[in-house]
């Protein structure tokens, strides 16, 4: 979207004289006057004009007021002032040819001379002017991703024993190796009882991500990444795919722009939607503006212009922005190769036939986006085309076509879709289509002829409705290719009647039967950290009336107790009860319960954390679900240290912390407390903000350092102290001066020193002694003579 804006400020064409042709004329005027003949007198007999000739000044050219801090040569010659035209020209003033030229004869070119400050204020048309662009490509600072080599091994043993049944184990593991070349991680479960017995692997694979690039390397089993219109598979192969979550201060989406035009500087200040998201000053020429926050959907801004005498323009432009949308020029893919997973979740290693897979994304303009897929394997081939378009203010359209052929038989699927986001307003609906014949590779080992066509449509609207909380519907169709068709209506309303309680009714309506149901809940939230509360019923046709009643108290983040009371009622049911209780803190969290019906209860119990080992140190912790960070400070205990400006716990005996909650590649805030380190003891560097690689952990250390140092009381040789000003100097080059009484203080001691000091006169002296390096009182040292 480009708006023009206009702040000019015109000035009215003004030619003064110089100031000796300004003299000359005033001296004049006064001669002339003291020259007047008394009365009765014949008047003087008439003077020739005074020709003054060429007059040459050094001034500052200031174009549109902008100073360019260039003093240069001007001539005033014929009642115009001449400058060098490749002067003019740098300063982006049209002038032609060669050696001065007169600047106030130029088509659409003003004049001023400003005597008093000894410039020339040119006013030129604002289009002559570079054009200047407010805004970035990056939401955020850039900090480059690190990682440290070590490893991780992530549990969660669950354990279950039914009052009517056998108990069963399960233990979930993960084995992680990272450093800078990136991650390698195996998941999988070993399981006794109920179902079977024995280990099952889940995935295995190596992942590297190149930031600058924005690209990511999978090797191993992997999950495809495709389209939205296109299927996802688990494959054992390779996988390479432009990645933006490795770049999160990178904006993937076309912005709004606000262009306009300043003849003068000028502070620019937008607003969005109410909320006002920059202010910039600009040079005089053409701007745009695309200082804009995250945000999507409808909305309005407003661009005030205020230019420098005060004058404002303000104007109001509609926008719409899509995030779904790529900004013209840059690309998003993913190619993968490798054989199909089979039997996933029940066997170690089974693999299908060979297949490949790519998609591809590329942002043609501010408006549209070209998408293209394509799916290969042994008789079957996929292609299809797509893309997004904005309707201007109106929303996105989405549509793709792609034909498949399966063993010699033909097939196509159509998507068309449509979205509108607003502050109050939500739009959203799809319909996909495929004929019988279309294939690809989710349903390549189970494709079967069809009789018929296959519809998928949905729709979804919601509209906020202020005090009186939020409407929504929904509405699905579902048609089979053996004919069978299910079509559902939902309608839902929420709202918050009493301080933050939370009251939330729905219905469904099977369209073309006779099913229905219906539900009301409300959630009361409890004051302090107490829990909350929740009571709900549901209303079904053919099932009754169903009750429920709940307490809840989520785990505190930084550890304690959490707990799950539930109780539910039914017309044809057993009631059901269920209770559990955990328990978390710096290394491991614990739940246990039991839930069922009277006589069919389920007892169970649960343990995860993590084992970390870096850096020579290893750690029990929390689970780590994806990057974590291990805080040194050089082996001093008990420093608190908070991320994000939270209090995560005290460095351990070694001066470490684990923080097992970094987000891969965010640059997060890690700062540590000085004021709980012993006086003796510095650091340079309190605040640090660092990024880890995804599934990666980074030794993040501060330095601290014990720090050396006294105060040294030195005489001369007469036993006076050393004058004031005199300048200290150790071996190692440290300097300091001399203060009252002699006294001196230095830092970076060692057990043997030795002092040079330059005298006030000249001369110099030196004085030598020793120090206990782990003395940790203040006393001064000496008095010592210097020699």
């Amino acid at each position: 979207m480009s708006d023009r804006l206009l702040a000019t400020a015109r000035r009215p064409a003004a030619l003064t004289l110089a100031p000796s042709l300004l003299c000359v004329c005033i001296g004049a005027w006064l001669s002339a006057a003291a020259a007047q003949p008394a009365p009765g007198q014949l008047p003087p007999p008439p003077r020739a004009p005074m020709d003054l000739g060429e007059q040459t000044v050094e001034l500052e050219l200031v174009v549109n007021r902008l100073p360019s801090a260039k003093v240069v040569p001007v001539a005033l010659r014929d009642e115009h002032y001449w400058v060098d035209a490749a002067t003019l020209r740098v300063l982006d003033v049209r002038a032609e040819g060669e050696g001065p030229v007169a600047v106030d004869a130029l088509a659409g070119v003003q004049v001023v001379y400003d005597a008093a400050n000894l410039r020339l204020l040119i006013d030129v048309p604002a289009d002559w002017l570079p054009s200047q662009r407010f805004g970035r490509h990056s939401s955020q600072p850039r900090y480059p991703a690190r990682s440290s080599v070590g490893a991780l091994f992530n549990y969660d043993v669950y354990t279950a024993s039914p009052q009517r049944g056998r108990s069963s184990t399960s233990a979930w593991s993960e084995i992680r190796l990272f450093g800078p070349f990136g991650a390698f991680s195996s998941t999988g479960v070993y399981r006794h009882g109920g179902a079977g017995d024995g280990y099952v692997r889940y995935d295995t694979r190596w992942q590297f991500s190149d930031e600058d690039q924005m690209l990511t390397w999978e090797a191993g089993d992997l999950v495809t990444r495709s389209l939205s219109w296109g299927s996802t598979v688990r494959m054992a192969g390779l996988q390479l795919s432009r990645d933006f979550s490795v770049r999160p201060d990178v904006i993937t989406y076309p912005l709004p722009q606000f262009s306009g035009e300043a003849a003068v500087p000028t502070a620019v200040d937008l607003f969005i939607n109410g909320n006002r998201a920059s202010s910039t000053q600009i040079n005089p020429g053409p701007f745009t503006v695309t200082n804009v926050p995250f945000i999507s959907g409808a909305g309005n801004a407003v661009v005030v212009v205020t230019d420098a005498l005060g004058r404002q323009v303000s104007t109001s432009l509609p926008f719409y922005v899509s995030n779904e949308l790529l900004r013209p020029g840059l690309s998003d893919f993913s190619f993968g190769l490798g054989a199909l997973r089979r039997d996933y979740g029940i066997r170690d290693f089974s693999y299908g036939r060979a297949a490949a897979q790519g998609s591809y994304r590329y942002g043609a303009s501010d408006a549209f986006t070209l998408e293209a897929h394509g799916e290969a394997a042994r008789s079957l081939g996929v292609g299809g085309l797509g893309g997004l378009l904005k309707l201007g203010n109106a929303g996105v359209l989405n549509a793709s076509y792609s034909r498949s052929r399966h063993e010699g038989e033909a097939g196509y699927q159509a998507v068309f879709g449509y979205q509108y986001t607003a502050h109050r307003f939500n739009l959203a609906m799809q319909q996909t289509r495929r004929d019988r014949g279309y294939a690809d590779l989710a349903t390549y080992d189970s494709v079967l002829p069809s009789p018929g066509r296959r519809t998928l449509t949905s729709a979804s609207a919601s509209v906020a409705l202020g005090r009186y909380g939020s409407l929504g519907a929904a509405y699905f169709d579902i048609e089979g290719f053996d004919g069978d068709r299910n079509r559902l209506l939902n309608l839902s309303w929420s709202v918050s009647p009493w301080r933050n309680s939370s009251l939330y009714l729905s219905a469904n309506r099977e369209i073309g039967g006779d099913d229905w149901s219906a539900m009301a809940q409300w959630v009361v939230p409890l004051d302090g950290d107490r829990g909350s509360l929740s009571a709900s019923v549901e209303r079904y046709r053919e099932r009754g009336d169903t009750y429920r009643t709940s307490y809840n108290r989520a785990v505190p983040s930084q550890g304690g107790f959490g707990w799950n009371l539930a109780y539910a009622d039914s017309d044809r049911a057993d009631s059901y009860q269920q209770a559990d209780l955990s328990y978390r803190n710096d290394v491991v969290l614990l739940r246990a319960g039991l839930y069922g019906s009277s006589g069919d209860y389920t007892r169970w119990a649960e343990a995860s954390g993590s084992l970390v080992y870096m850096a020579g140190s290893a750690f029990a912790a929390n689970q780590v679900n994806d990057a974590f960070v291990i805080v040194d400070t050089n082996g001093y205990a008990d420093v608190p240290v908070r991320y994000e400006n939270q209090l995560v716990g005290t460095t351990n005996a070694r001066g470490r912390l684990l923080v097992p909650w970094a987000a891969g590649f965010y640059g997060g805030k890690y700062t540590i407390d000085p004021l709980q380190l012993p006086p003796q003891v510095e650091t340079p560097l309190v605040e640090q903000n660092v990024a880890v690689r995804r599934g990666s952990g980074y030794l993040l250390r501060f330095p601290v350092q014990r720090v050396v140092a006294a105060s040294i009381v030195l005489h001369g040789a007469d036993g006076k102290p050393l004058p004031v000003g005199a300048v200290a100097t150790t071996a190692d080059g440290r300097s300091a001066y001399v203060g009252w009484d002699g006294l001196l203080y230095l830092s970076g001691l060692q057990s043997q020193n030795t002092i040079e000091v330059g005298l006030p006169d000249g001369s110099r002296c030196t004085a030598s002694f020793q120090m206990n390096v782990e003395r940790s009182d203040s006393a001064p040292i000496g008095p010592l003579t210097c020699q």
